[in-house]
C-alpha cells in the first residue's frame, strides 16, 4: 500500500523486540514476557492503522493540504509559499509535510513538521529564491500523518500540480516604488543628492512646510496673503524637468553569463533595469529598453503610457544570454536610427580587460556625442574577496599578484571611460540596482540629461 508507512519509532520497538526473544533464549524466564511486549506491539500497530483509516468528519481524506503562492515568482528575489494543512480527524494528529518544489532550487530540507489538534487549520510558510527566469513546475504536497501512537504514517498527496513562471524581480521594483512614493529610498542606499542651483521647472507656490528650503519662501506672495487674514508663509515648488527619454541597453553577450551568488551578470542587469525604469516612470520621464548581442534582440521605445511597464517586464522576461561576442557597431547604428532626441542610455556590459574596452571604446565616444552615455560594469567580487585573504606561502602571494593585476584593470577601464567624459560605474553586482538609481537621480539633479 503507497499510503502506509511503518515509522522508526516500530522498527526501534521491533528491533528490541527481537533482542529480547534472543535474549530469552539463554534466560527461559524471560520468554513470557517478551512474547507479552510482541502481542502488545502488534495490538497497537493494528489500533494505529485503524485510527489511520477511520472515518472523518464530513467523509471527506484525514487531512487537506493546499499551497498558496503567486501566479508568477520574482527572480533573485524571496518568494513567499504558504501551506495549508487541515486537520478533518477526530482526534490530533502529528504532521511531516514535503512539498515537491521544482528541481531548480536544489533544496532537499523542506521538511515541515506539525501537530493539528482534531479540526484545526495550520499554515506553513517558507520562502524560495529562484535565481533563473522561465517556467517552475511545482508537484503535489505530500503529508505523513501519525497519532499520538506513532507507528504508522499515513501518506495524503494533495495537489494540484502547479506551472510557475519566473519574471525578473517584481518584487524588488515595488519596494522602490514604494519608498520613492514615500520619499524613503534613502532606507535602501540611495543618496539625496544636493541640487545644484534652480535649474528646474516652476510648477505652483504651496504652504511652508518643515524641511523646506527657506531660500524659496516666495515672500511677495506671502504679503498679499497676509492682507486676506493668512498667516502662513508660502513657497515657490519646483519640478524636476519631465518627459526625459532613458534608455536601458542591456547586453545579452557572452560576458553577461558570469554568476554571482546563483544569478547571472543578465539577470542583475534585468532586475536594475525594471527598477530604474519604474522609477524613471514615476518621475515622469519617459523609459525604453534596447537587448541586444551579436544581434539585435528587442527595441522598445521610449514612453511612458499606462500598461507600458508590464510590457517591458514580458520583454524582460524572454531575454537569454548568447555564447557570441557582442556587436557594439550594430548598437550603434540602432541607437543612430532609433533614438533622434538626446537621451540617456544606461549601457549594462562588462569589460574585463583594457583591450576589451579599446575595441568597443569608438562606438562609445560616438554614443556619447549625441547622448548622455553611462556605461556600467562590474566588479568581481570573489576576485575582491580573495584579495583580503591572507598569504602563507610564495604560491598564495603569486595567485594575489595576479588577482590584484586583474582588478587593477578593472580601475584603469574607468579611468580610461572618464578620459574620454564618459561616465561610468564600475559596481558589485549586488549592489547594481541601487547605485545605478544613484546616477540616474544624480543626473536628473544637476541637469545632465
Amino acid at each position: 500500500m503507497k499510503s502506509l508507512f511503518l515509522t522508526p519509532r516500530f522498527f526501534f520497538l521491533l528491533a528490541a523486540v527481537v533482542a529480547g526473544l534472543a535474549v530469552a533464549f539463554f534466560v527461559p524466564g524471560l520468554l513470557a514476557p517478551v512474547q507479552l511486549a510482541a502481542g502488545l506491539l502488534l495490538a497497537l500497530t493494528v489500533v494505529d492503522l485503524l485510527l489511520l483509516y477511520a472515518p472523518t468528519r464530513q467523509g471527506a481524506g484525514g487531512v487537506f493540504a493546499r499551497r498558496v503562492l503567486g501566479d508568477k515568482l520574482a527572480n533573485g528575489s524571496d518568494n513567499d509559499v504558504a501551506i495549508y494543512l487541515e486537520n478533518h480527524y477526530r482526534f490530533p494528529v502529528s504532521t511531516e509535510t514535503i512539498d515537491e518544489i521544482p528541481a531548480q532550487f536544489q533544496r532537499r530540507d523542506l521538511l515541515f513538521r506539525a501537530d493539528l489538534p482534531a479540526g484545526q487549520t495550520t499554515v506553513i510558510r517558507y520562502q524560495l529564491r529562484p535565481v533563473k527566469r522561465g517556467e517552475y513546475g511545482f508537484g503535489m504536497v505530500n503529508v505523513f500523518v501519525s497519532t499520538r501512537l506513532g507507528l504508522a504514517q499515513r501518506r495524503f498527496r494533495c495537489g494540484p500540480e502547479q506551472m510557475v513562471p519566473v519574471y525578473p524581480s517584481f518584487l524588488q521594483m515595488r519596494q522602490y516604488e514604494l519608498l520613492a512614493i514615500s520619499n524613503r529610498l534613502t532606507e535602501v542606499g540611495v543618496k539625496r543628492i544636493r541640487r545644484v542651483g534652480q535649474s528646474l521647472e516652476f510648477e505652483q507656490i504651496r504652504p511652508y512646510v518643515a524641511g523646506d528650503d527657506p531660500r524659496t519662501i516666495n515672500w511677495q506672495a506671502t504679503a498679499r496673503r497676509a492682507g486676506t487674514g493668512a498667516e502662513a508663509l508660502v513657497v515657490n515648488h519646483y519640478q524636476d524637468e519631465r518627459a526625459q527619454q532613458v534608455y536601458c541597453l542591456i547586453d545579452k553577450g557572452r560576458a553577461m553569463r558570469m554568476p554571482f551568488e546563483g544569478l547571472s551578470l543578465l539577470d542583475y542587469a534585468i532586475n536594475a533595469t525594471l527598477v530604474v525604469s519604474n522609477i524613471a516612470l514615476l518621475k515622469h520621464d519617459k523609459a525604453g529598453l534596447i537587448t541586444f548581442a551579436d544581434q539585435l534582440s528587442a527595441v522598445v521605445p521610449a514612453e511612458r503610457r499606462t500598461g507600458h511597464l508590464q510590457k517591458l517586464l514580458e520583454v524582460l522576461y524572454r531575454q537569454r544570454t548568447k555564447y557570441l561576442e557582442t556587436d557594439f557597431e550594430r548598437l550603434y547604428s540602432t541607437v543612430k536610427a532609433k533614438i533622434r532626441q538626446r537621451s540617456l542610455l544606461i549601457l549594462f556590459t562588462n569589460f574585463e580587460t583594457l583591450n576589451g574596452l579599446h575595441r568597443q571604446l569608438p562606438y562609445l565616444r560616438r554614443l556619447a556625442k549625441d547622448h548622455l552615455l553611462l556605461v556600467v560594469f562590474f566588479e568581481n567580487t570573489e576576485l575582491q574577496h580573495y584579495l583580503r585573504q591572507p598569504t602563507t606561502t610564495t604560491e598564495d602571494v603569486y595567485h594575489q599578484t595576479i588577482a590584484e593585476k586583474f582588478a587593477q584593470e578593472k580601475r584603469q577601464i574607468v579611468r580610461e571611460l572618464q578620459r574620454y567624459g564618459i561616465h561610468s560605474l564600475l559596481t558589485p553586482p549586488q549592489q547594481l540596482t541601487v547605485n545605478t538609481l544613484n546616477r540616474y537621480l544624480e543626473f536628473k539633479a544637476r541637469g545632465l540629461i
